[in-house]
């Protein structure tokens, strides 16, 4: 990837539209950790499921994730002791390996530079997005956040996106969502928004078909600042 440029702050006529982000896989390099959180808990439950099958479901809440490789409803007894040890394992053994990915900080804070309305989207927990968004370096340029903890129902429905685009205060046409599995094109199609892509997380553009553009990475769409042309 070439070197960043020096950015020029400008100050379009019309009102950008306001952009919301997921993170895991998107801001954060977090998909293989929850893949692996994932397999851990489900294997202390007797339930062995390889790395590929939970590896493609990443980006879908634990409610829709669970149910489609255990067989277990998420609100089960059972469900709810595999989401909860999933969360602890998590935090505790792979959160401190997960890494920004390139550009990240540097991407929000050019967006605050322009005054894009932003919002983060994601199908996260409340108590793991905190510590992700810690680790993008993006809280001090977020005017909102919605995580799965804020919603009924996760990625792919469209719940989540809802909640960010009423709490910016904009409609789904004044939006783009950004985000990097199809999980995240689904609600952003579902909630009547725009979506960009991020290759990033793992996923191909055929399985991102659809996007309004991608991108490979936060710092590759900060090296083309594409937020200006899109109205």
């Amino acid at each position: 990837m070439p070197p960043l440029t020096k950015r020029t702050t400008t100050r379009p006529d019309r009102p950008l539209l306001a952009l919301l982000f997921d993170v895991d896989g998107t801001l954060v390099d977090s998909n293989d950790a929850h893949a692996w959180s994932w397999i851990d808990a489900l294997r202390e439950a007797g339930i062995h499921v390889d790395f590929a099958t939970v590896r493609r479901l990443i980006g879908m809440g634990g409610d829709k994730l669970l149910p489609r490789v255990s067989g277990l409803p998420a609100e089960s007894e059972a469900g709810k002791r595999i989401v909860k040890r999933r969360s602890e394992i998590f935090r505790a053994a792979y959160l401190g390996r997960v890494r920004a990915f390139p550009g990240a900080r540097e991407l929000f804070e050019a967006l605050a530079d322009d005054g894009v309305p932003r919002a983060v989207a994601s199908s996260a927990r409340q108590d793991e997005l905190e510590p992700l968004l810690a680790i993008a370096g993006v809280n001090d340029f977020l005017e909102h956040k919605t995580s799965s903890s804020d919603v009924e129902s996760s990625k792919p429905d469209p719940d989540v996106v809802h909640a960010a685009l009423d709490r910016l205060g904009v409609p789904p046409s004044s939006a783009r969502l950004v985000g990097d599995t199809p999980y995240d094109l689904e609600a952003a199609r579902r909630a009547g928004v725009g979506f960009v892509g991020f290759r990033c997380g793992g996923w191909s553009d055929a399985e991102l078909a659809g996007a309004l553009a991608i991108f490979d990475d936060p710092a590759a769409m900060l090296a083309t600042c594409a937020w200006r042309a899109w109205r």
